[in-house]
């Protein structure tokens, strides 16, 4: 398909493409000094990871939609010939890195007419619906083809029809010519930069770029996770929360029995990301605090002595973190659809480096929560004044989001690290869940232990609550925003939360670590059970979005317009115009 037909009228790309409907984080300008101020390798390094990192985002592009290279090749066309309507349809397509996605109004967003996001994504046959894959998988398993199954239903493969079946390729060998691009810039950089663990490591994924082999992977993710001391910072993330076909083969309880009778998981294919960054110690050295009570957090986990998990009391925990001043996010880490990452915590559960001894690394972006103009902070005023407790503004704090996520990411450490790929398209909004309740539970025992002060654990409930309110009910698709829903369910249910009939917010600060309490332990029972039937009706009972949550959103539309959002890199280009 080379000829596309516009979606989107001009007047609303001239809406969406507008200040006040596309938000804009600006990452590392051409004269900051936390690049200036780098050794004079490091600098060289930084070009050559800036330059593998864009050329990471060209195949995540693909893994996404297969009618996004084409498209863009069409939007660069049209614009050559003066076709505005192409120009403005460019921003919104450079800005969600795709031909679809969702605005944070929960609008499918198509850039071009007759192209929808399919359930497999860019990694499935684009015809290729949820009823034939199942037929088709169950189909190969009769026949005996367990190994060509197995491939099919793994993270890491683009997979094509052959007849009646389906065959499946590494992603290494079919974006053979850019990951071998990618290693010639990575191994440039490996021989500037001036950090020996980070030459390592990148030496490491430079093997794994080369040749198809997760266990090289694997050595390349175990080395990443120890990184602590290094100027630049420099990520290949792979996360499995956007495929919604590869995990519905267990929803086919024939399929299900075969593959637990031949011990082959099904887990979502990988999405590809790309980070480039040089470490703020500062910032660094705050988050590294938190180290110490690890071990705390890991002993007052539910039910902890019926599964393993990455942190353990008494030992040393396998988690370093570093705060990072961004230069560039690619593919799937800068995708602004509805929202973009504040940090991430990798490797996931479901990587291989997991099972060698690999511990795992939080990295948290700088640019991405600091609010830095007068115009946001009116903003988020005007937000507070609509929806929360006049009373409680009080307690507001933007940092303590920050504080927030801190405990989110870590919590991802926490709780049973294996087996829970079982619970299927679930796994990903229980996980995240997961995550935000163990932030909100350990609240009582952080501040005991002298991580928080009384007032910062208020801060943190009450910015939690006020920042998880939603401009609308979120697909099943968006595991971040469902979790959200979930969880003000939940506290609304338990007596936590409370929405008055004109959508005003109060928090009732004593009962939500309580609450938070109760959830954690339905969670983590869940995630040890691994019972898919059980997750699903969790999930469910949860995902209830009522006529509160309804108010609450119409009142954030009002005097939030944002829809879309973008980010500027301006260090990043100027090296990538570089020779």
């Amino acid at each position: 398909m080379s000829d596309y037909v516009l979606n989107l009228s001009m007047e609303e790309l001239e809406k969406r493409t507008s200040k006040d409907y596309l938000n804009t984080k600006k990452m590392l300008d051409v004269d900051a000094p936390e690049y200036t101020s780098l050794a004079e390798g490091d600098k060289q390094a930084l070009k050559h990871l800036v330059k593998a990192a864009y050329i990471l985002e060209r195949v995540n592009k693909q893994l996404d939609n297969v009618h996004n290279l084409p498209f863009e090749k069409f939007l660069n066309d049209e614009i050559k010939k003066g076709n505005k309507q192409a120009e403005l349809t460019k921003i919104l397509y450079d800005a969600q890195k795709g031909v679809c996605a969702i605005d944070r109004e929960t609008n499918v967003i198509e850039l071009a007419k007759g192209v929808h996001a399919t359930l497999g994504k860019g990694c499935y046959p684009e015809d290729l619906g949820k009823a034939e894959f199942q037929q088709i998988i169950l189909r190969m398993l009769k026949r005996g083809k367990f190994d060509e199954v197995k491939t099919i239903l793994n993270q890491r493969s683009v997979v094509e029809r052959k007849g009646d079946e389906l065959v499946a390729t590494d992603y290494v060998d079919k974006f053979k010519d850019e990951f071998s691009k990618m290693a010639d810039e990575l191994e440039k950089a490996s021989k500037v930069s001036t950090n020996k663990d980070f030459n390592e490591y990148l030496e490491l994924q430079v093997k794994a770029l080369r040749k198809a082999d997760p266990m090289l992977d694997a050595y390349a993710d175990k080395k990443w996770a120890t990184l602590q001391d290094t100027p630049l910072e420099f990520t290949i993330t792979r996360e499995n929360y956007s495929d919604e076909l590869t995990e519905s083969a267990i929803e086919n309880d024939e399929i299900k029995e075969i593959l637990k009778e031949h011990n082959i998981p099904a887990i979502g294919k990988d999405f590809l990301g790309g980070r480039v960054g040089i470490i703020n110690k500062k910032g660094t050295e705050e988050l590294l605090k938190i180290k110490t009570f690890l071990p705390v957090m890991a002993e007052n986990m539910p039910f902890k002595d019926e599964y393993v998990q990455n942190i353990s009391a008494g030992k040393d925990s396998k988690q370093t973190m570093v705060d990072v001043d961004l230069v560039m996010v690619s593919g799937d880490v800068g995708e602004y659809r509805a929202g973009i990452t504040l940090a991430e915590n990798l490797p996931n559960d479901d990587k291989l480096s997991l099972t060698i001894g690999g511990g795992r690394r939080n990295v948290y972006h700088r640019q991405i929560r600091l609010i830095t103009s007068e115009d946001s902070r009116k903003k988020l005023q005007e937000r507070l004044d609509a929806i929360l407790n006049k009373d409680q503004h009080k307690y507001y704090n933007d940092e303590a989001d920050h504080w927030f996520t801190i405990g989110h990411e870590n919590a991802h450490s926490l709780g049973p690290n294996s087996g829970t790929e079982a619970l299927g398209k679930y796994k990903s909004i229980i996980e995240e869940n997961k995550a935000d309740i163990t932030s909100l539970a350990m609240l009582d025992v952080l501040t005991e232990n002298g991580m928080y002060t009384q007032e910062q654990k208020e801060q943190i409930i009450v910015t939690y609550a006020a920042d998880n309110m939603l401009k609308s009910k979120p697909t099943m698709s968006q595991a971040h925003r469902v979790r959200s829903v979930m969880q003000n369910y939940y506290f609304l249910k338990e007596g936590a939360l409370e929405i008055s009939p004109d959508g005003i917010l109060t928090v009732h600060i004593d009962k939500m670590v309580p609450a938070a309490q109760k959830m954690l332990k339905e969670i983590i029972r869940i995630q040890i059970d691994r019972d898919f039937a059980k997750g699903e009706k969790y999930v469910l009972d949860n995902f209830q979005w009522t006529k509160e949550m309804e108010v609450m959103a119409d009142k954030i539309k009002k005097v939030s317009k944002s829809l879309n959002g973008r980010v500027e890199e301006p260090l990043a280009q100027k090296l990538l115009a570089e020779d």
